[in-house]
Protein backbone atom coordinates (compact mmCIF):
# COMPACT_ATOMS: atom_id res chain seq x y z
CA UNK A 1 0.00 0.00 0.00
CA UNK A 2 2.64 2.38 1.04
CA UNK A 3 6.58 2.70 0.42
CA UNK A 4 7.76 5.33 2.97
CA UNK A 5 11.08 6.99 2.85
CA UNK A 6 12.04 8.50 6.25
CA UNK A 7 15.50 10.26 5.79
CA UNK A 8 17.59 12.68 8.20
CA UNK A 9 20.90 13.30 9.79
CA UNK A 10 22.20 10.20 11.34
CA UNK A 11 20.95 9.93 14.87
CA UNK A 12 17.64 11.69 14.92
CA UNK A 13 15.61 8.83 15.45
CA UNK A 14 14.33 7.38 12.12
CA UNK A 15 15.12 3.79 12.73
CA UNK A 16 13.76 3.97 15.99
CA UNK A 17 10.44 5.42 14.37
CA UNK A 18 10.93 2.80 11.58
CA UNK A 19 10.95 -0.38 13.94
CA UNK A 20 7.75 1.27 15.76
CA UNK A 21 5.70 2.06 13.10
CA UNK A 22 6.37 -0.90 11.35
CA UNK A 23 5.35 -3.31 14.23
CA UNK A 24 1.89 -1.42 14.59
CA UNK A 25 1.40 -2.53 10.68
CA UNK A 26 3.32 -4.89 10.04
CA UNK A 27 5.76 -3.48 7.70
CA UNK A 28 8.91 -4.08 6.21
CA UNK A 29 12.20 -1.62 7.18
CA UNK A 30 15.17 -1.93 5.07
CA UNK A 31 17.98 0.71 5.60
CA UNK A 32 20.81 2.45 3.63
CA UNK A 33 22.77 -0.11 1.34
CA UNK A 34 20.18 -3.04 2.49
CA UNK A 35 18.97 -3.44 -0.76
CA UNK A 36 22.50 -4.66 -1.86
CA UNK A 37 21.54 -8.22 -0.56
CA UNK A 38 19.07 -8.43 -3.26
CA UNK A 39 21.02 -8.80 -6.12
CA UNK A 40 24.95 -10.07 -7.09
CA UNK A 41 26.01 -7.01 -8.23
CA UNK A 42 24.95 -2.80 -7.27
CA UNK A 43 23.04 -1.93 -10.33
CA UNK A 44 21.11 -5.06 -10.35
CA UNK A 45 20.26 -4.90 -6.23
CA UNK A 46 18.83 -1.25 -7.23
CA UNK A 47 16.39 -2.48 -9.94
CA UNK A 48 14.98 -5.39 -7.84
CA UNK A 49 15.10 -2.61 -5.39
CA UNK A 50 12.89 -0.12 -7.29
CA UNK A 51 10.43 -2.92 -8.46
CA UNK A 52 9.78 -3.62 -5.02
CA UNK A 53 9.34 -0.01 -4.03
CA UNK A 54 7.00 0.23 -6.86
CA UNK A 55 5.08 -2.82 -5.46
CA UNK A 56 5.40 -1.45 -2.22
CA UNK A 57 3.34 1.46 -3.63
CA UNK A 58 1.07 -0.39 -5.47
CA UNK A 59 0.02 -3.26 -3.39
CA UNK A 60 -0.99 -4.12 -0.07
CA UNK A 61 2.59 -4.49 2.06
CA UNK A 62 4.49 -1.61 3.17
CA UNK A 63 8.15 -0.89 3.08
CA UNK A 64 9.99 1.26 5.03
CA UNK A 65 13.13 2.61 4.19
CA UNK A 66 15.70 4.51 6.12
CA UNK A 67 17.92 6.35 4.98
CA UNK A 68 20.88 8.93 5.70
CA UNK A 69 23.05 9.72 2.63
CA UNK A 70 21.12 11.84 -0.46
CA UNK A 71 22.46 9.43 -2.86
CA UNK A 72 19.84 7.19 -1.58
CA UNK A 73 16.84 9.45 -2.93
CA UNK A 74 17.08 8.63 -6.37
CA UNK A 75 15.86 4.98 -5.08
CA UNK A 76 12.64 6.37 -3.51
CA UNK A 77 9.70 6.31 -5.65
CA UNK A 78 7.70 9.65 -6.72
CA UNK A 79 4.50 8.70 -4.93
CA UNK A 80 6.36 7.64 -1.64
CA UNK A 81 5.18 9.38 2.01
CA UNK A 82 8.82 11.17 2.58
CA UNK A 83 9.37 11.54 6.51
CA UNK A 84 12.03 14.01 7.40
CA UNK A 85 13.37 12.94 11.40
CA UNK A 86 15.27 16.25 12.67
CA UNK A 87 17.07 16.49 15.58
CA UNK A 88 19.42 19.62 16.77
CA UNK A 89 23.07 19.75 16.20
CA UNK A 90 23.91 18.85 20.07
CA UNK A 91 21.38 16.07 20.05
CA UNK A 92 23.43 14.55 17.69
CA UNK A 93 26.26 15.22 18.25
CA UNK A 94 25.37 13.25 22.15
CA UNK A 95 23.81 10.39 20.77
CA UNK A 96 26.57 9.25 18.44
CA UNK A 97 28.91 9.57 21.67
CA UNK A 98 26.61 7.39 23.26
CA UNK A 99 26.78 4.76 20.52
CA UNK A 100 30.76 5.61 20.73
CA UNK A 101 31.19 4.57 23.99
CA UNK A 102 30.42 8.02 25.51
CA UNK A 103 33.48 9.55 22.79
CA UNK A 104 32.96 11.50 20.10
CA UNK A 105 36.34 11.87 18.16
CA UNK A 106 37.31 15.32 16.26
CA UNK A 107 37.14 13.78 12.88
CA UNK A 108 33.36 12.58 13.83
CA UNK A 109 32.37 15.60 15.11
CA UNK A 110 33.45 17.25 11.77
CA UNK A 111 31.44 15.20 9.49
CA UNK A 112 28.11 15.54 11.55
CA UNK A 113 28.71 19.47 11.42
CA UNK A 114 29.23 19.15 8.07
CA UNK A 115 26.52 17.01 6.81
CA UNK A 116 23.50 18.33 9.44
CA UNK A 117 20.65 19.60 7.51
CA UNK A 118 21.83 17.75 4.38
CA UNK A 119 17.81 17.15 3.42
CA UNK A 120 16.01 19.91 4.69
CA UNK A 121 16.02 21.12 1.27
CA UNK A 122 14.57 18.17 -0.13
CA UNK A 123 10.61 17.31 -0.32
CA UNK A 124 9.17 15.84 2.52
CA UNK A 125 5.13 14.97 3.11
CA UNK A 126 6.29 15.11 7.07
CA UNK A 127 8.51 16.63 9.45
CA UNK A 128 9.67 14.81 12.89
CA UNK A 129 11.71 16.52 15.48
CA UNK A 130 12.76 14.51 17.77
CA UNK A 131 14.26 17.02 20.25
CA UNK A 132 10.49 18.72 20.09
CA UNK A 133 7.63 16.60 18.71
CA UNK A 134 5.91 13.91 21.24
CA UNK A 135 6.67 10.34 19.96
CA UNK A 136 3.47 9.02 20.67
CA UNK A 137 1.88 11.87 18.71
CA UNK A 138 4.53 11.61 15.72
CA UNK A 139 3.47 7.89 15.10
CA UNK A 140 0.06 8.53 15.36
CA UNK A 141 0.10 11.50 13.19
CA UNK A 142 1.99 9.54 10.25
CA UNK A 143 -0.32 6.19 10.43
CA UNK A 144 -3.71 8.41 10.11
CA UNK A 145 -1.85 9.81 7.25
CA UNK A 146 -0.95 6.80 5.85
CA UNK A 147 -4.22 5.61 6.51
CA UNK A 148 -5.76 8.49 4.22
CA UNK A 149 -3.50 7.96 1.67
CA UNK A 150 -4.81 4.08 1.65
CA UNK A 151 -8.20 5.32 1.41
CA UNK A 152 -7.18 7.46 -2.16
CA UNK A 153 -5.78 4.55 -2.91
CA UNK A 154 -8.77 2.33 -3.31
Amino acid sequence: MMFVCIMGDSCTGKSTLAKTLAKRIDAEVMTGKDYLRLAKDERSAEAVFKKKAESASQSNQHLFYVITEKTQLSLVPDQALRILVTASLETIKDRFAKRMGGNLPKPVEQMLERKYGMFEREQYDCRVNTDQDDFETAMSDILEQLQRIEKNQT
